[in-house]
């Protein structure tokens, strides 16, 4: 008896880490979209790698030509095109961008790996959205993101993808940007268990109780 008390207490247990979210991730708002993402995670990586990117790229003869900020390509996008244009731009990055993002540097090649797959799972939460219809696209999203592929499409193709790492930083200062944008004008209600964007562990302490009373019948 005491057995199968012990083997209910540890199924619970398992059964509650496996609804845990993973640490570091946050909810993150596009509209009626809503997606968890390690954005620390991407963050690191992106450091690690950032200033060898860069070395890269001042290789590249044309340094006037922007892919994500010229001209004001993310700036000022409304609420409800946020979701579009954040969909587009992940399936660009991990349809385009990661492909041809090849180096000498095996490190430098697993932390962009470890990002494209990062990526790769957003794309495809997005996708879900907007399946759903929850990630409708605009006029202006559209003509944001066909400039965005035309500055792309301006040089070539290894030239492109670089420069477009490069400039990660930008669309992930956008995104919290746009985040806390959100938040402002649609704030978490009272007794809801997202605050700033994120995941709150849940309390076990009631759940190790209710094993140790268990146990001890």
């Amino acid at each position: 008896m005491k057995g199968s008390h012990l083997f209910l207490c540890l199924f619970s247990v398992s059964c509650w880490l496996n609804l845990m979210p993973t640490s570091g991730n946050r909810i993150f708002h596009f509209g009626r979209c809503r997606v968890s993402m390690s954005m620390t995670e991407i963050r690191l990586g992106f450091t690690a790698i950032k200033a060898s990117i860069v070395s890269i790229q001042a290789r590249d003869p044309i340094k006037t030509l922007s892919i994500l900020s010229h001209p004001q390509s993310l700036h000022k996008v409304k609420s409800s095109d946020r979701c579009c244009i954040t969909h587009h731009l992940f399936n660009f990055y991990v349809d385009k961008v990661f492909k041809h993002c090849k180096t000498e540097d095996s490190y430098i090649n697993r932390k962009i790996s470890s990002i494209a797959n990062s990526f790769l799972s957003m794309k495809k939460k997005l996708r879900q959205c907007h399946e759903q219809n929850k990630c409708m696209c605009g006029e202006e999203s559209t003509e944001k993101f066909k400039q965005i592929l035309a500055n792309y499409e301006g040089l070539n193709v290894t030239s492109a993808a670089i420069k477009s790492l490069g400039e990660l930083d930008i669309l992930l200062d956008w995104m919290e940007k746009s985040q806390r944008a959100e938040h402002v004008n649609n704030p978490p209600t009272a007794g809801t268990k997202e605050a700033a964007g994120t995941l709150h562990t849940p309390v076990v302490s009631r759940k190790i109780m209710c094993c140790t009373t268990a146990d001890s019948h």
